[in-house]
């Protein structure tokens, strides 16, 4: 097994030939998200406090625009929609591999403890480092996500045994909600400090140069990438962890990998964005439901679906009380929790 593969040589292949129909399907399916995706980036580029025409920004980017238009599309709507798409693309992964990895259709990027991780870092440094910039709190959340998915994972693996997924949601859940606890009580002490953090925990793509995107976006990256490896040794868990290890899968690698990645993924997203909820519990939820429960399709499908959700959510936040805005995280709330109400009665989105 070489240093890069997360599998042993596989059992002799049993798998089903994929019937035409559902080829076609897969196919057509595809296609309507990367259109969704695209009628969503236009929608995000034209509408605001200050609507542009399409084809005023398609003038704008050939660099014949007005220095008003320059502004808005390249100062404040193109790094908004960057962000939507980054950090979109990393929840909507990040959800698909833990609820895969559990096997829990209820499951969130959070439950390991990320956004609350994040949050905490990011009040001690207003707290005590004095930071009240975005692109000051981007490391701090990060690293505060990272330290606290590994405190979660040495939890989970104390004791007898290894680390099993049961083992590490409760050991998320719980130090979640001290963390959670912890940052209240900080924020509560100096109200006037925290007015810096207030939008940044709201959830926001407001405000998000690329001097903040672009540090990020190698993590997102590496996170996908390695998203995308694990995918078949998912499939195998997803059958049983014995039948998994009989198939040749390599579990405790399989499990050490998702963390990793989701620790990059829903770390790098809540760092650039704030914690943001429903959007990775919610997406792998509408492609299981449209395309099956193969992970090859989820993740990268998930990662087409959740910028399209994340967008559009930042779109009507914007019209709702104009020209005030509603922070996306609280529309992505708001929009969410109804659908993910309806998915969940379906038994054949809530399979896994």
């Amino acid at each position: 097994m070489t240093a890069l593969s997360l599998t042993e040589t596989p059992a002799p292949p049993t798998r089903r030939r994929r019937s035409p129909r559902r080829g076609l399907r897969t196919v057509g399916g595809t296609i309507v998200l990367l259109a969704a995706l695209a009628l969503a980036v236009v929608l995000s580029l034209t509408v605001g406090a200050n609507p542009l025409s399409p084809q005023t920004v398609w003038t704008t980017l050939q660099g014949s625009g007005t220095p008003e238009t320059d502004y808005i599309v390249f100062d404040l709507r193109i790094p908004r929609t960057v962000t939507g798409l980054v950090a979109g693309a990393a929840l909507g992964v990040a959800g698909a591999l833990i609820q895969a990895f559990t096997r829990n259709p209820l499951a969130d990027p959070g439950i390991l403890g990320v956004n609350a991780g994040a949050a905490l870092a990011v009040a001690l440094g207003v707290t005590f480092l004095g930071l009240r910039d975005v692109s000051q709190f981007v490391w701090l959340a990060f690293l505060g996500a990272l330290v606290v998915t590994v405190a979660v994972y040495l939890i989970g693996s104390s004791g007898r045994g290894s680390a099993d997924p049961l083992r590490l949601t409760l050991a998320g859940v719980a130090l979640g909600a001290v963390l959670s606890g912890i940052t209240t009580g900080l924020s509560l002490s100096d109200p006037d400090a925290f007015d810096s953090m207030r939008s940044w925990n709201a959830g926001s793509l407001l405000g998000r140069g690329f001097d903040v995107i672009l540090p990020v976006l190698p993590f997102v990256v590496a996170g996908l990438v390695l998203a995308l490896l694990l995918a078949p040794g998912l499939n195998a868990i997803g059958l049983g962890e014995d039948v998994a290890r009989a198939q040749g899968a390599n579990v405790a690698g399989i499990r050490i990998g998702v963390i990793a990645a989701v620790t990059l993924l829903a770390g790098a997203a809540t760092a650039l964005a704030g914690p943001i909820s429903f959007i990775g519990l919610m997406v792998p939820h509408v492609i299981r439901w449209t395309f099956g429960v193969d992970q090859r399709l989820i993740l990268p499908l998930s990662a087409v679906l959740a910028p399209v959700i994340l967008l559009l959510a930042d779109v009507l936040g914007r019209i709702i009380i104009a020209p005030a805005e509603v922070p996306v995280g609280i529309v992505a709330a708001f929009v969410g929790a109804p659908v993910l109400i309806v998915l969940a009665r379906r038994r054949k989105a809530s399979a896994l």
